[in-house]
């Protein structure tokens, strides 16, 4: 089995935070305080956002997560791994090979015509 390299991290510092009031029932506690939060991953602009906990630091904890899960950051991060190991050069390759084969279709004036 090969062995695992870390290759690069992503930390608390690589996102922008913003902190609001959260939406929804809750009282006048949730009305004055600002616990909802917003993380964005700079890099990759995937969020994630949490509200439900109760402290700011639990919903912090929470909005990183979720930002990390997220489709978009999964996405960056595969292209950061295929950079970091040589790989990204073998994908664009991979990649217009494909888009030669791809046949295009137009519909003009309601017919199909190769575009």
């Amino acid at each position: 089995m090969a062995e695992k390299v870390l290759l690069f991290s992503v930390t608390k510092g690589d996102c922008e935070w913003q902190y609001v009031r959260g939406r929804g029932k809750g009282g006048q506690k949730r009305n004055k305080t600002s616990s909802a939060v917003r993380c964005t991953h700079r890099d990759s602009g995937a969020t994630g956002y949490a509200e439900d906990g109760r402290s700011q630091l639990q919903n912090r904890k929470t909005a990183f997560r979720k930002m990390a899960e997220s489709k978009k950051f999964k996405l960056w991060h595969r292209m950061e791994v295929s950079r970091k190991t040589g790989q990204e050069k073998i994908i664009q390759e991979a990649v217009a090979r494909a888009m030669k084969q791809i046949r295009v279709e137009v519909k003009e004036d309601g017919k199909w015509i190769e575009g």
